[in-house]
């Protein structure tokens, strides 16, 4: 039941945003020179990896410029468990930083769903550079499908620790049920409107 909710609720929205997605293409593209979507590979469920698209927030050659913000490693380690996203990040564009406010940088996340990378509702795929971060029970995070919303973005987002957006996720990963499903999405849209711990 949960495949065919992301199934076919991904395929609306995907079909229902497609003109904007087409003219978010256009504005990224207009904005800094480089690709319009960006693809990064993430891990998926089980452990596994798979090609994670959005659009592009980011300048393209923001590692080159700042390889001090990309040692994430290190920043946890040196910082405790702090926020990975900081406001006033020197690496998004002026389009990127809209895109992010509004979450419209992630409407590309439908097509891993409607492709089956990926759930409406999950933890958020995680990045191989932050695997080291997870001690081996928190890994458990990795036997739920990975989702484009779930209970980190609707209890603080960008503003959660890592610690904090783990213990979420696993939490989500141990109760998950279609009715908390529903819930997270509804939640998920309040958020959005309101553009609330997005940046």
């Amino acid at each position: 039941m949960k495949r065919e909710m992301d199934l076919v609720g991904a395929t609306v929205l995907f079909l229902i945003t497609l003109p904007l997605q087409i003219l978010i293409w256009a504005m990224v593209k207009f904005d800094s020179p480089g690709p319009a979507l960006h693809r990064q590979r993430r891990f998926s469920l089980g452990g596994g990896t798979f090609t994670f698209f959005k659009f592009r927030t980011m300048f393209v050659d923001a590692r080159q410029r700042f390889p001090e913000l990309y040692d994430y490693a290190a920043i946890v380690q040196r910082n405790g468990n702090v926020p990975l996203k900081q406001e006033g990040d020197p690496r998004i564009t002026r389009v990127g930083r809209w895109l992010r406010r509004s979450s419209l940088d992630e409407l590309p996340n439908l097509w891993n769903v409607v492709r089956g990378d990926m759930s409406l509702v999950g933890p958020r795929p995680e990045i191989p550079e932050l695997l080291d971060c997870y001690s081996p029970v928190e890994r458990g995070v990795f036997q739920v499908k990975p989702g484009i919303t779930g209970l980190p973005q609707i209890s603080g987002r960008n503003r959660l620790t890592v610690a904090e957006t783990i213990a979420l996720d696993l939490e989500y990963a141990r109760r998950w049920s279609l009715a908390l499903d529903f819930r997270i999405l509804l939640r998920t849209l309040q958020q959005i409107a309101r553009g609330r711990d997005a940046y």
